[in-house]
């Protein structure tokens, strides 16, 4: 890969771009070469894909995966970042540059009808503080992507990876799974940043699959999953009696599902939380 940005690259960029990182936003950047190409080569990229980047920021990454895919939509929340990326993609990487196309929005808001070509992948520096509500609501969104490959705070790489049973499983691990197998692909050192974060960085790769169920609702296997962890020390039968309306009601519920009913959220599977929600009488698909 050429024309990758080292650390003075990125910060005669940023002086010359006027731009300060901020903690609102979340920004660290890249400025480590080596890094970008490990992260761009752990995506497993093929030159037909088309990649979703979120938070390119300055265009460490954004530089590698142009060279690597078929086309980059990059989305960008801070304005004078999203206007400079195509010039700098057009300096550093002349060759490549018409495969870029730079969104200025919030990726929260995104839906399928914004990107052309469809994505395939999700390859991304997430900022901190959006990682995870990012990531699913792309996966809802987005049908269209088959892989990814997403760099978050570790602790949030491991909650997102984790299995039943794990005391770190919870919310994002069962969410995710809905949508995609998920491993921890590697730690990243602080010091490949701009500024340098107090944590370490985690990757998370992900291959998407059809959800354990199609007969029930994603949203009601997710309302299960969110009463479940809400008193995470409780049993399913104390921490759903809200969402099933008492006690005794959630007991039928789960050993109708086939759930033991003095289990704990953490050590169920997200097709355990499917059976429960459909059993509940407003989870299935009608057809």
């Amino acid at each position: 890969m050429t024309g990758l940005l080292g650390p003075a690259e990125i910060r005669a960029l940023a002086a010359r771009l006027g731009v300060s990182p901020t903690k609102k936003l979340g920004q660290n950047f890249v400025h480590d070469p080596n890094t970008v190409r490990r992260i761009v080569t752990a995506a497993g990229l093929t030159s037909e894909d088309v990649v979703l980047e979120v938070g390119p920021g300055l265009g460490s990454l954004t530089l590698g995966l142009l060279e690597a895919a078929a086309h980059v939509h990059a989305v960008e929340i801070d304005a004078p970042l999203a206007a400079a990326l195509p010039e700098t993609a057009a300096e550093r990487v002349p060759g490549v540059a018409d495969r870029l196309t730079v969104h200025h929005q919030d990726a929260l808001k995104a839906t399928a009808a914004d990107f052309d070509p469809a994505p395939t992948a999700l390859v991304a520096n997430l900022p901190y503080n959006v990682a995870v509500p990012v990531v699913l609501h792309l996966l809802a969104e987005l049908p269209s992507l088959r892989h990814g490959l997403v760099m978050v705070q570790l602790e949030v790489a491991e909650r997102l990876t984790a299995g039943p049973g794990s005391k770190i499983y919870g919310i994002p691990s069962v969410k995710l799974a809905w949508y995609a197998s998920a491993r921890l692909a590697g730690k990243v050192p602080p010091n490949v940043f701009w500024p340098v974060p107090n944590v370490d960085s985690g990757l998370v790769a992900f291959t998407s699959r059809e959800p354990p169920r199609t007969d029930v609702r994603r949203e009601a296997v997710f309302a299960v999953v969110d009463a479940a962890f809400a008193q995470r020390r409780k049993t399913l039968r104390a921490a759903l009696a809200g969402y099933a309306g008492s006690p005794p009601a959630a007991e039928l519920l789960l050993r109708a599902a086939g759930v033991d009913p003095q289990a704990r959220g953490e050590a169920l599977t997200v097709k355990e939380f499917a059976a429960i929600a459909a059993q509940s009488g407003n989870g299935r698909v009608t057809r």
